[in-house]
């Protein structure tokens, strides 16, 4: 929201009323609403003429197994129903990378890869793939949606799970995340969030409607990222690898004792399966047609500690 008032646009928010509305500022309004309530959104979206529809449950694991399904795949539909009937000029949808599958090794995809398998590693990948379908559905019969795929984001932000890899770099940073599952050698994309920002605004301006745009950054191995925080601390972490039997046994226990007892599990064993795969996908098609730009690996991590080190606002 910051990038666009900061345009001089004017912004309108979807709160529930368990949302943080404490960002106060000319140009921004909260609206209460819910994206399973396709009234609260028919009155939220009169007088708009652009959506960015970013809301998604992206999480290991729920206690209700349809929460997947509810708010990735019900509520997309919903928002984009009533951004249609609004009449707005342009909505970006924001799907994600993982839609497209793992890639096989030394394979580098793109929005025109074929999906590698049919089966889906986690209800977030699965949920989100019918959610894009659908809103490409909607594309070819004349709604005008835009797609983009971010990939792993990292960089300044909440630290909630959906800020994963900071917290991750925060917690290795620490001393407490010494173990990487397999060897970490496995290919992730990760892009800063200031990139994604950018090309959020950069999909609504240049966006082609029907069209899907990977917003990434490099790809590396998770342990390539982790020595860069060791190059840029200048202190030695340990890196252990976890086999995969193992972390999957661990991750089964961490799924059985959510499903028991409630606790909210560090891992899940798809998540796991997730990082034992590579995710190498390319950005060219952003960075042609809509001017998308990318932060380099190095200085985004170095921003990162610098944010987590409070030394951000000091740049």
């Amino acid at each position: 929201m910051a990038a666009l008032l900061a345009r001089g646009r004017s912004v309108r928010g979807l709160a529930r009323p368990t949302s943080d509305q404490s960002a106060r500022t000319n140009g921004l309004e909260w609206v209460p609403g819910d994206i399973l309530d396709g009234a609260s959104l028919r009155s939220a979206l009169t007088g708009c003429t652009e959506v960015f529809h970013l809301a998604a449950y992206a999480r290991n694991w729920a206690k209700d197994s349809s929460t997947f399904s509810r708010l990735n795949v019900e509520g997309t539909r919903n928002v984009l129903e009533a951004a249609a009937e609004a009449g707005v000029r342009r909505i970006v949808y924001t799907s994600t990378v993982v839609v497209f599958g793992p890639t096989p090794r030394g394979v580098v995809g793109d929005e025109a890869t074929p999906r590698s398998t049919p089966r889906f590693l986690t209800e977030y990948e699965e949920t989100k793939s019918v959610a894009e379908r659908e809103a490409l559905a909607l594309a070819a019969r004349g709604v005008p949606v835009v797609v983009v795929h971010p990939t792993r984001v990292y960089g300044p932000g909440k630290r909630t799970e959906g800020n994963s890899v900071s917290l991750m770099i925060d917690q290795y940073d620490r001393g407490r995340f010494p173990v990487v599952p397999g060897n970490g050698e496995n290919i992730g994309n990760y892009a800063f969030v200031d990139d994604l920002v950018e090309g959020h605004i950069l999909a609504m301006e240049k966006g082609r409607v029907g069209e899907r745009y990977i917003l990434g950054g490099e790809n590396s191995s998770l342990s390539r990222l982790l020595r860069l925080v060791d190059e840029l601390t200048g202190r030695r972490h340990v890196q252990i690898g976890l086999p995969r039997p193992v972390a999957m046994s661990y991750a089964g226990l961490e799924k059985l004792k959510a499903e028991w007892f409630g606790l909210y599990p560090r891992i899940t064993p798809g998540w796991v399966e997730t990082f034992l795969e590579d995710w190498a996908y390319s950005s060219a098609k952003a960075e042609r047609e809509l001017g998308y730009k990318i932060t380099p690996l190095r200085e985004g991590v170095r921003r990162t500690l610098d944010w987590l080190h409070g030394r951000e606002a000091g740049r």
